[in-house]
């Protein structure tokens, strides 16, 4: 377990989404400030806005990745490749540990709740979701990965 993954727990546990606890652990990679990575992150928590689609955590993770080796030129394509190669690897690594990459699967529901009203955080919601754990994961897959590939030291600093 690394240290993005450790802080990516605490940061779920703390409050934030489980986008914003993954994007938030490697505020210290990305170089965003808190306030502007929780507020980028806001609305991907629990699916996507609560519609229980694609994991908030796996949206953290792309995210991370984007900032960190994405492209910007719109005519890059060698850059879009290798960006969707490497969003695609990871979402197949969250995939294979948890069996899936969408929100109501991890969560064992059959439908969205139908709400846009969040839970309130009690030590009920903690004992029920796997959401801390999930956010440990994907932060530790992707700190895995970016060590990997050399864009991390091998103590999860950036290179």
């Amino acid at each position: 377990m690394g240290e993005h993954g450790k802080k990516a727990k605490e940061l779920f546990m703390s409050g934030y989404n489980c986008s914003q606890a993954v994007l938030l652990s490697f505020s210290d990679v990305t170089g965003l400030d808190e306030k502007t990575a929780a507020m980028l992150a806001s609305g991907f928590g629990g699916g996507i806005g609560r519609m229980r689609e694609v994991c908030g955590t796996v949206s953290g993770m792309v995210m991370v990745l984007s900032l960190v080796s994405g492209y910007s030129d719109p005519a890059d394509n060698e850059g879009k490749k290798d960006t969707y190669a490497a969003v695609q690897a990871l979402a197949d690594k969250f995939k294979e540990q948890n069996g899936s990459i969408i929100c109501r699967e991890l969560l064992g529901l059959d439908k969205p709740e139908g709400t846009h009203i969040p839970e309130k955080r009690t030590a009920e919601y903690y004992k029920k979701r796997p959401c801390a754990d999930l956010a440990q994961m994907a932060a530790d897959i992707l700190e895995e990965y970016l060590v990997e590939k050399k864009i991390l030291d091998g103590k999860g600093c950036k290179i």
